[in-house]
């Protein structure tokens, strides 16, 4: 069972499927913050953009997932990526990750829209029923923004992976449920207004 590689359309962002035509969008969103900087992400530097277009095909080919373009409508640029990622359609859960928006884009609607997209998706489309997110335990800015989604907060994995400079991160991981999705979207859609 695959992903469809299907656009996520809203009033203010379109999310496309990610494809070598996204690119130099791409980096440029990187670039707008130095966001491969950031030691709580795992964001590819703008020379390793090939290698991460190739991860998220391969992703999408094997069923894992599917990675997009985040594109503001108002401008038409790319504000940054995300994914559908680690795919368990058999067990109807999925996990949305790989966020990232340049600079310019933090603190505005659009990753509120993006995620309200891709939840939409993933229960009323896929019909799943567990949707989960996972972040660096230090990076309390993607903490507070999944709590803001609505998302409820399970546990931490300890000692879960090793970043690239080689320091062992804790991860938190929260999920959303398909009987909480009503009220999520409820509250997604009244902080878009």
């Amino acid at each position: 069972m695959q992903i469809d590689p299907v656009i996520l359309e809203g009033n203010l962002v379109r999310l496309e499927p990610l494809s070598i035509n996204h690119k130099r969008g791409i980096c440029a969103a990187i670039l707008d913050g130095e966001l491969w900087k950031l030691f709580v992400t795992l964001v590819p530097h703008p020379d390793q953009i090939d290698e991460f277009l190739k991860n998220a095909q391969h992703a999408n080919d094997s069923g894992d997932g599917l990675a997009y373009a985040t594109i503001d409508k108002k401008t038409n640029r790319i504000a940054g990526s995300t994914r559908f990622m680690k795919a368990n359609l058999p067990n109807k859960r999925i996990e949305i990750g790989f966020t990232f928006l340049g600079q310019t884009w933090h603190k505005t609607r659009i990753n509120t829209e993006a995620k309200l997209l891709m939840l939409t998706h993933a229960f009323e489309v896929l019909k799943l029923n567990r949707v989960e997110l996972i972040t660096d335990y230090l990076n309390t800015q993607s903490r507070q923004a999944i709590l803001r989604l609505g998302a409820k907060e399970e546990g931490i994995l300890r000692n879960h992976m090793v970043m690239p400079d080689g320091r062992v991160r804790d991860s938190v991981l929260y999920s959303i449920i398909e009987n909480e999705w009503l009220g999520v979207k409820q509250h997604l859609t009244h902080k878009l207004r």
